[in-house]
């Protein structure tokens, strides 16, 4: 590894901010990679914490900041198969054959992953605002939807309609979206 400038390892040391630049510019993409071979945001965050942790420790061995995403998601493809063998205990695991399949074919679709949370992000952005906060806390009350709907002044049947059609809406612009990308 050389020791120009803008590379992970200054001066024999790994550059903390430069670490921080490139985890956070690709903290959602990795995630997005986990979401993939994790059932739940709960294992996502875990695993996520591990493989910050293991990234910092390993920084000084990737070779060009250009490469930290992959190099990340490769970190993240093991972080996964050790906290699946801490968690073999629980009834459904899948095996690690399938496991790597998984994680081989998530690496695959980072660019097309990436290139759709763009798209949902520009339609949210493009939502009227109570819309978009409507939506992003239905998301983000694990299953509090009821007393979401009671916070709105909604029943939870037509909060969850209303939802839907939000949902059919974004879909329809994330869809439009990636089709002018082509």
């Amino acid at each position: 590894m050389t020791d120009t400038p803008g590379t992970p390892n200054q001066g024999g040391r790994p550059d903390p901010q430069l670490f921080v630049r490139l985890l956070m510019q690709h903290d959602r993409t990795i995630r997005a990679f986990l979401r993939g071979l994790l059932p739940t945001s709960a294992d996502v965050d875990e695993v996520m914490q591990e493989v910050s942790v293991v990234a910092w420790r390993k920084f000084d061995q990737l070779d060009r900041p250009e490469n930290f995403l992959r190099w990340a998601c490769g970190i993240a493809r093991y972080e996964v198969l050790t906290y699946r063998r801490g968690k073999a205990r629980d009834r459904l695991v899948l095996g690690e054959d399938i496991e790597t399949l998984m994680a081989d074919e998530g690496l695959e679709e980072l660019p097309q992953r990436k290139q759709q949370l763009a798209a949902l992000e520009d339609c949210l952005n493009k939502l009227p605002v109570e819309r978009r906060q409507l939506v992003l806390q239905a998301y983000s009350a694990r299953g509090q939807l009821k007393s979401l709907a009671e916070k709105v002044g909604k029943s939870p049947e037509a909060l969850y309609k209303l939802i839907s059609r939000i949902r059919r809406q974004l879909l329809a612009c994330v869809e439009r979206f990636l089709a002018a990308e082509v």
